[in-house]
C-alpha cells in the first residue's frame, strides 16, 4: 500500500508538470488529491479525519473552479492548451483555483489545521512536494496574468504569513504560515520574473526539507520541546538555527538571495512601493524566526532546561539532510551563474 501511494503521488504530479491540456492537468491534481488522503488520515486520531476531510473538501472545490475556468475558455477560444488562457475571466478564476491549491491568502484557511493535524513527515510533504504541481501550472499561465492581479495575493500572504506565525508556540503551525509567506514572494513576482519564482520555491523547499527531517529526528513538536534538542543532538541544533537564519533571508545565507533578486526586479518594473512593502512585512517573519533560533541558542549547554526531554525515536534521515543543508545554507555564490 505505501508503495503504491508513494507511486500515486509521483506520477500525479509529474502528470501535472509535463501535461499541455487542461483536462491531464486535472486528472493528475485529482489523483494526487486522492493519493495523498491515505498519508495524512495514517494516524488513527479525530484531528487526522479533520485534517484529511479539510484538505479534501478544499482541494475538491479549487479543482472544480479550475475545470470550470478551462471549459469557459475552451468555449471561448476553442482551446484546451494550458499556454493560450486568453480569456481575463478565465484567467481570474484559474488564479482563485490555484491559489486555494497551494494555501496563498486569502484561500490560506485549511493549510495551518491540515498541518497540525498532521504528521511532521507528512507536513513536509505538504509544504514542499505538493506545491510543485500548482506552482507549475501558475508558471506555465504566467504570461497571460497581469501582475496587478497577483501583486495584492501576493502582499496579503507575506502579511497573513507573518502575522499569523508570530503568535504560534506550535511549530508545524508556524512553519505553515511561514509557507504561506514564501508563496506570497514567488506570487509577487511570477507574472514579471517567471524564473526567479521559481528559484525562489524550490529554495525554499531546499531550506524546509532539512529542517522538517531534523525536526522529525528530535520529535519536536512545539516551541518548548524544542529547548531540549541540544541534549539530543548538539550539531543538529546548530544546523537548525542555520536553516531558521536562511529561511529567515538573512545574508550571506542562501535565503537571502531569492528575496533579493525578486526586490531588485520589482525595482526594475517600477514597483518601488510594493518592494518596499514586502520588504517591511518581511520583517514579522524575521521575528517568529528568530524568537525560535533564540529558544534553541539559549538553551544550549552549560545551561538546562525546565522542559522534560521526549523520547525520542532515530529515523534515518540524516543521509538526505546531509545532502541538502549545504544547499540550503551556502549556495550564494553559484546562484547567479545558475540564473544567467
Amino acid at each position: 500500500a505505501f508503495f503504491m501511494i508513494t507511486l500515486g503521488i509521483i506520477i500525479s504530479t509529474l502528470t501535472v508538470t509535463s501535461a499541455n491540456h487542461w483536462l491531464t492537468a486535472w486528472l493528475g491534481l485529482e489523483l494526487n488529491m486522492i493519493s495523498i488522503l491515505p498519508v495524512i488520515t495514517k494516524q488513527k486520531h479525530p484531528r487526522s479525519t479533520e485534517a484529511a476531510t479539510k484538505y479534501f473538501l478544499t482541494q475538491a472545490m479549487a479543482s472544480a473552479l479550475l475545470l470550470f475556468s478551462s471549459t469557459l475558455n475552451a468555449w471561448q477560444t476553442g482551446s484546451w492548451d494550458i499556454t493560450q488562457l486568453n480569456n481575463k475571466l478565465s484567467c481570474i478564476l484559474m488564479i482563485s483555483a490555484l491559489t486555494m491549491k497551494m494555501g496563498a491568502a486569502p484561500a490560506h484557511f485549511w493549510l495551518p489545521e491540515v498541518l497540525q493535524g498532521s504528521t511532521l513527515t507528512t507536513t513536509l510533504l505538504i509544504t514542499t512536494w505538493q506545491k510543485i504541481a500548482p506552482i507549475t501550472l501558475l508558471y506555465m499561465i504566467s504570461n497571460h496574468i497581469q501582475s496587478n492581479i497577483l501583486l495584492p495575493i501576493g502582499l496579503l500572504s507575506i502579511l497573513v504569513g507573518g502575522w499569523g506565525g508570530i503568535n504560534q508556540t506550535q511549530l508545524r503551525k508556524m512553519m505553515a504560515y511561514s509557507s504561506i509567506a514564501h508563496l506570497g514572494w514567488t506570487m509577487t513576482v511570477i507574472s514579471i520574473a517567471p524564473n526567479i519564482a521559481l528559484t525562489n520555491i524550490i529554495i525554499y523547499m531546499a531550506i524546509s526539507t532539512p529542517f522538517f527531517l531534523l525536526l522529525t529526528s528530535s520529535s519536536s513538536k512545539t516551541l518548548q520541546t524544542m529547548t531540549t534538542t541540544w541534549a539530543h543532538a548538539p550539531t543538529a541544533t546548530i544546523i537548525m538555527m542555520l536553516l531558521l537564519l536562511s529561511m529567515a533571508g538573512l545574508p550571506p545565507l542562501t535565503g537571502f538571495t531569492p528575496k533579493l533578486l525578486i526586490l531588485d526586479k520589482l525595482v526594475m518594473h517600477k514597483l518601488t512601493p510594493a518592494a518596499t512593502t514586502m520588504a517591511i512585512l518581511s520583517l514579522l517573519s524575521l521575528t517568529f524566526y528568530l524568537r525560535t533560533m533564540y529558544l534553541l541558542a539559549s538553551t544550549t549547554s552549560p545551561t538546562t532546561t525546565q522542559s522534560t526531554t521526549l523520547w525520542r525515536l532515530k529515523p534515518n534521515y540524516y543521509q538526505i539532510t546531509t545532502i541538502l543543508t549545504p544547499i540550503a545554507l551556502f549556495n550564494i555564490t553559484i546562484l547567479p551563474a545558475l540564473l544567467t
